[in-house]
């Protein structure tokens, strides 16, 4: 992730249980939530503790989640403002909505 202030090497993983993509960072988790509908996600929530904003995690969580739509060619729904945002500013993820 190359964006100002990001946090590197970040674990992200993927809560299937949850239907969620997260991570922790100094005891404090973020993650992006979803809805799997068969071939499509809705991407409905991204959290971020209070503690590791502006640290790039919110964007590292969502570049992952929108990674592994791709990988896994399903369509994105950006229900979370956060999200659609993201994809705006990055056009390379604009063929999965």
């Amino acid at each position: 992730m190359n964006t100002q202030n990001s946090q590197k090497n970040l674990d992200i993983t993927h809560n299937e249980q949850d239907n969620r993509f997260e991570t922790t960072v100094d005891g404090q988790t973020g993650y992006v939530s979803y809805q799997d509908r068969g071939d499509t996600l809705v991407y409905d929530h991204t959290e971020v503790p209070q503690a590791l904003e502006g640290q790039g995690v919110g964007s590292a969580l969502i570049k992952h989640a929108l990674d592994y739509a791709r990988e896994h060619d399903k369509k994105v729904v950006p229900q979370c403002p956060f999200v659609a945002s993201y994809i705006d500013k990055h056009p390379d993820y604009q063929d999965l909505i």
